[in-house]
């Protein structure tokens, strides 16, 4: 279901929903709960809430912090991944220029497959959460069968052949750790503990009196507000290829790649 909402709507889109929603239904809770006891309104029980608003909301704070940077740092590692992976096939593309003309062709078929396959077929299945090493398999396979059975005819060729088979050793690494990362999301605990604490938090806002309405409403308007937002991020950040904040496929078209999309 997560999936389906972040490649269906746009972040503005769960945005408007999520943190207007947040903030309609803590507005609405808190009215009703103060029309159906008005004592509320005199705060006589502020001094016991209080006490518990701030203890809860500095546990919750701090467990919404540390998911949101946990979440961050794994998108931030997908996109250096991604990044590695394309540079590494790109530097094998370039290593061949110094084999013969043959080898530099089967070279370059399965390399640019393999780009193709990554951005046309890999990349979707990414999207919906779920990758497939088959994907890309026989590329990879071909681009290691190149290099295997060639024999460098020179010192020149041997030193781009050591490298371009480091190179393609990264890039199967570096494809492994994506697709890896891929499959990851947040603990169903975790999940739990995130969205539940604010079906905690958000009502015991409700139970702090204020005399003024408007006051009332702008304090759990804000503290929904600011909950909702949080738990969006939380939402959009759990998966690093999905959604509009995603990791974008571009670098395996960029650089001595460019020229496999070349019409």
């Amino acid at each position: 279901m997560s999936l389906w909402l972040l490649n269906h709507f746009s972040t503005f889109t769960l945005a408007v929903v999520a943190v207007g929603g947040t903030v309609l239904l803590a507005v609405g809770g808190s009215v009703l709960l103060r029309r159906r006891h008005p004592s509320l309104a005199g705060g006589e029980h502020n001094d016991m809430v209080g006490v518990t608003l701030g203890m809860f909301g500095a546990i919750y704070g701090i467990i919404l912090a540390f998911v949101i940077v946990t979440l961050w740092t794994q998108l931030d590692d997908a996109e250096t991944i991604v990044a590695n992976e394309a540079t590494s096939a790109a530097l094998i593309t370039r290593d061949a220029a110094a084999f013969p003309q043959p080898v530099r062709a089967r070279l370059d078929s399965a390399m640019s497959g393999y780009v193709h396959a990554v951005v046309e077929d890999q990349w979707p299945r990414m999207r919906q959460g779920n990758p497939s090493y088959g994907a890309t398999e026989v590329h990879l396979q071909n681009a290691f069968r190149v290099l295997q059975t060639y024999v460098p005819q020179s010192p020149a060729q041997q030193v781009f052949y050591e490298q371009a088979v480091d190179h393609l050793d990264d890039v199967a690494s570096q494809r492994r750790a994506r697709i890896t990362m891929a499959r990851q999301e947040l603990p169903p605990l975790l999940q739990a503990l995130a969205f539940g604490g604010a079906l905690v938090l958000i009502p015991l806002t409700f139970l702090y009196g204020l005399r003024k309405l408007r006051v009332q409403i702008l304090f759990v308007a804000s503290v929904a507000g600011l909950i909702g937002f949080s738990l969006l991020l939380v939402f959009v950040l759990d998966r690093p290829f999905s959604g509009d904040l995603s990791v974008s496929p571009a670098p395996y078209r960029e650089g001595a790649l460019a020229r496999y999309w070349a019409p």
